[in-house]
């Protein structure tokens, strides 16, 4: 019985300083690499034209799950940036789709490039064993961000 808490004890701790090393890593990431002063919304709604393609405010909103009305802030801001434009839908009038300019697509590759720039830096202080075991770990964390949420 001892032995059984000790081991639901040692998973607690191992999960809340798993949880803290990552959220540390993505504010690190984020204050690093942000040659444009984008907010995280805005990044992720570019990241998301970039790989989806167009998409309508309300596609945006489920997909990032916020508010349509936050999603159309967003939007508002970037489009006044120049990082995305409107074009019609092509089967409902109705609906506007948005898409990512060429500015977006190049903040988006200058963001990509300087996490990139900036990992390798810090891996480079790191020891062949270390980057092995950072190498294994990245396959085990993408499990975890794949694995379904306990219901």
């Amino acid at each position: 019985m001892a032995n059984s808490i000790e081991n639901e004890t040692s998973a607690e701790a191992a999960v809340t300083d798993l949880s803290l090393a990552i959220g540390q890593l993505l504010r690190r990431l984020r204050s690093a690499t942000n040659p444009d002063g984008l907010s995280w919304s805005q990044t992720s709604v570019l990241a998301r034209l970039d790989r989806a393609g167009a998409m309508t405010t309300a596609d945006l909103a489920r997909a990032e799950a916020v508010k349509p009305q936050s999603m159309g802030m967003t939007l508002s801001e970037l489009e006044r940036e120049g990082l995305v434009a409107r074009r019609p839908h092509p089967r409902d009038r109705r609906q506007v789709l948005f898409v990512l300019t060429p500015k977006g697509a190049d903040a988006r590759d200058r963001r990509s490039a300087a996490k990139q720039q900036w990992l390798l830096e810090a891996m480079a202080a790191f020891s062949d064993d270390e980057r092995q075991l950072l190498v294994a770990a990245t396959r085990l964390i993408r499990r975890l961000g794949d694995a379904s949420s306990p219901q």
